[in-house]
């Protein structure tokens, strides 16, 4: 079996691996610190060279940008509402003007309704008056061709009956 002697004490087998396991954790803790440090130092030098004047004025610049920037947004937004104030009073004027022309074109539309109704309504009565009088001329000139179809007949009866009587006397 394996032993080491280490500062007038021998150790063996478990033990040596447990001082041996502790020494690797103290070693790997001690370059960790060492590690650790040496990054501190790092960012110590950064953090000293760093300008504060200059991030500042950075920082300035960007403010006045942004407050420059914000400015034109709250033009913009002012612009955008003239526009849509416009557009409202535009689109209520057209409204406005529809209505009107709708009224209008129902006024036409009744007028003309009345007009057509009033121009049957003649068509109507002349019709009527032209069949009516029609018809009374009709029937006038059947009295009147009847009338004249008895005298025609009584007369030509009346001359036959004649010539009969008295075949000489023509």
């Amino acid at each position: 079996m394996a032993e080491f002697e280490f500062a007038g004490t021998t150790f063996r087998g478990g033990k040596m691996f447990a001082i041996l396991t502790a020494l690797s954790t103290l070693g790997g803790g001690a370059w960790a610190g060492f590690e650790i440090y040496k990054d501190y130092m790092d960012m110590k030098e950064i953090v000293q060279n760093i300008d504060v004047d200059q991030i500042s004025a950075e920082n300035e610049k960007t403010i006045l940008k942004l407050q420059e920037s914000m400015v034109r947004i709250e033009e913009a937004i002012e612009y955008t509402r003239d526009i849509k104030s416009g557009l409202r009073d535009d689109i209520l004027g057209i409204e406005k003007q529809v209505d009107r022309t709708e009224d209008m074109v129902r006024t036409s539309e009744e007028k003309v309704r009345t007009m057509i109704q009033n121009a049957e309504e003649r068509f109507e009565n002349k019709r009527d008056s032209l069949r009516s009088d029609n018809d009374q001329r009709m029937t006038d000139l059947e009295s009147k061709v009847e009338r004249d179809l008895k005298l025609l007949e009584t007369d030509i009866t009346k001359k036959l009956q004649r010539a009969l009587d008295n075949p000489l006397a023509q």
